[in-house]
């Protein structure tokens, strides 16, 4: 069924400052119109930064990135860093990277730090909050783990693990105040910015 975004007026343009098909969609089910255009930033983290300030960072660096070649629009931005006791891993990008991951996650708590930023440079308005998920990973084999990446694949995801498909099957344990936020957007903290950006959300 199309979605019926005439139920959503808004007066500004609504970006997506995102390459993510995983945020593009979690986006799509607040039934706002958007349009998606991809930040130019280096997400290399700097010395010695904590996980928590790279992905505010981050974050906020998209949303401003594309923010200057629209300022009337309302500019989405966000970044997510799987925290290891203060280490930060992000997307592995390949096979070997992922493996690596898996085998030091193990068994362990990682924080997954989800930031997310609203930029509007023509009203002023800038906003960046953080959403924390806590996962315990599975005590995971090394053939559980071969078996997961050759099934999902998952080398664009931070920590690569994708927990809304087969990665689930990795985890004992989820906390979190935002069911959306372990996959990319923090869709409550996402609707509360938007809202004071004066985006009308139903």
């Amino acid at each position: 069924m199309p979605l019926d975004n005439t139920l959503h007026p808004i007066s500004r343009p609504l970006i997506l400052g995102s390459t993510s098909r995983y945020r593009r969609e979690l986006l799509e089910r607040l039934r706002l119109p958007f349009d998606v255009h991809a930040p130019h930033v280096d997400e290399t983290p700097e010395p010695g930064e904590a996980p928590v300030a790279l992905a505010k960072r981050l974050a906020l660096a998209k949303a401003r990135e594309v923010a200057k070649r629209f300022p009337q629009a309302v500019v989405i931005g966000s970044d997510q860093v799987a925290d290891l006791y203060g280490e930060p891993l992000g997307k592995p990008g390949d096979h070997q990277r992922a493996v690596a991951q898996l085998r030091r996650m193990r068994g362990k708590t990682v924080v997954f730090q989800t930031a997310v930023a609203v930029v509007c440079p023509s009203t002023g308005f800038e906003q960046c909050e953080l959403a924390a998920v806590r996962v315990v990973f599975s005590q995971l084999s090394d053939d559980q783990i071969e078996r997961y990446l050759q099934a999902e694949k998952p080398y664009d995801c931070a920590g690569s693990a994708k927990s809304e498909g087969l990665g689930i099957a990795l985890l004992d344990r989820i906390d979190n105040d935002d069911p959306t936020a372990l996959v990319g957007l923090p869709l409550i903290r996402t609707c509360h910015m938007l809202r004071a950006a004066g985006v009308p959300i139903l």
